[in-house]
């Protein structure tokens, strides 16, 4: 697995915290989001703000605006709800096809290292605000690895459009949403089905692992704030 460039780092940093911004409020819905603004405010060049502001459209919190801007993007909880609840029936689907397949073991072998990462960040038994840029990598990594371990096209493409509603993705992570003393059981709980999700894929047991998954609904939601019909800021 290639490591990310010190560039692709700093782009990642630079999404989270205007991530941050869209969450808090600071770029409320339908705000165009000016790259020298931005660079101003979080004490960057452009350049970053610029390679960032794609990535983030990609996940549904910017739309094109003019012809080469973007916009902050209107979302309500009821969206990311919704939205998250189709994406684990969808990833209960892959984590069922890809328990039934005979050639699964490599995706297995690279699922065990992604979860061995997660293990390493809470193993101090309390996260950190420094701790969201890792768990949101090897998080996606995880899920990636299950979808794409179906061998599904169709299903490849379904899931990446629900990808596209704000905060469901699951490499997108948000500390803020939920307070860090909170978040921490959440995201042990979440990091405690990764295993079992894991181990039901080697077993070969395609009806687990698609409950496991599926029931992995839960922690998504709240770590996000989503749980009881909770708002996130941008509504």
């Amino acid at each position: 697995m290639d490591l990310p460039t010190s560039g692709q780092r700093t782009d990642s940093r630079i999404a989270q915290r205007i991530r941050e911004l869209i969450v808090e409020g600071v770029l409320p819905p339908g705000q165009r989001v000016a790259e020298a603004a931005i660079a101003e405010r979080l004490g960057v060049s452009r350049t970053p703000v610029r390679n960032a502001l794609p990535a983030l459209a990609s996940e549904g919190l910017l739309e094109p605006a003019g012809k080469r801007g973007y916009a902050v993007r209107a979302f309500t909880a009821e969206d990311s709800f919704r939205a998250t609840e189709l994406r684990c029936v969808l990833e209960g689907y892959a984590a069922r096809e890809l328990a039934a397949r005979d050639d699964r073991a490599p995706i297995i072998a690279a699922l065990r290292e992604v979860v061995k990462e997660g293990d390493a960040i809470f193993r101090k038994g309390f996260v950190v605000k420094e701790d969201e840029e890792a768990y949101a990598s090897m998080n996606g990594r995880f899920h990636d690895l299950i979808v794409g371990g179906a061998r599904d096209p169709i299903l490849e493409d379904l899931v990446r459009r629900v990808y596209s509603v704000p905060f469901v993705a699951p490499h997108v992570v948000a500390f803020k949403r939920v307070p860090l003393e909170q978040i921490y059981p959440i995201l042990v709980s979440a990091q405690h089905q990764h295993h079992a999700i894991v181990d039901a894929i080697e077993a070969g047991q395609p009806d687990v692992a698609e409950t496991l998954m599926r029931g992995h609904s839960s922690p998504a939601r709240r770590s996000l704030g989503l749980e009881g019909g909770e708002s996130p800021s941008n509504e």
